[in-house]
């Protein structure tokens, strides 16, 4: 009865079921590895965390701020997540909540003078990291991958 299952298994898998599983665990251990890395690297060198500096950078994309709903939808995590890291983070006065001037009862949060200032240095770090992991990948296969990449994001989008 086994080897039916397995023989049923496998009849149901073509190729292109193997490629396309290939391809996004490759794709999903490249990330993993660069993620851990800059985990690694962010707490040692600036004593934060990986959601938190996402929640900043999130932040300097909008200098005007942004509402807790919002950042929990662009950052992909639970309103909770957004308002624990929001509360180390204003009690350290890199953010700060302000009224939301469209609805009195809703806060945004924006990143505070001293806020801007440290992302500005991490965000250059950051960068610099990312450079240095890539660097054995061509400029050319790096903008083959990009294209590919965002060729299959706009697919992903549209489809069902």
């Amino acid at each position: 009865m086994e080897d039916e299952e397995q023989l049923d298994l496998a009849s149901r898998l073509t190729q292109d079921h193997h490629q396309s599983l290939k391809l996004w665990l490759r794709m999903l251990s490249c990330t993993v590895k660069i993620e851990n890395e800059i985990r690694s690297r962010l707490r040692s060198t600036f004593n934060i965390t990986l959601p938190r500096f996402d929640l900043m950078a999130q932040l300097e994309r909008f200098p005007q701020g942004l509402r807790m709903g919002e950042l929990s939808k662009r950052m992909m995590v639970t309103g909770g997540n957004v308002t624990g890291i929001t509360d180390q983070l204003e009690q350290e006065k890199l953010v700060v909540r302000v009224p939301d001037p469209k609805d009195g009862r809703a806060y945004s949060v924006k990143l505070t003078p001293a806020g801007r200032k440290a992302f500005a240095t991490m965000a250059a770090v950051h960068e610099g990291w990312i450079a240095e992991l890539l660097q054995d990948v061509s400029a050319a296969d790096k903008g083959q991958l990009i294209e590919l990449l965002s060729d299959m994001k706009q697919k992903l989008r549209t489809e069902p």
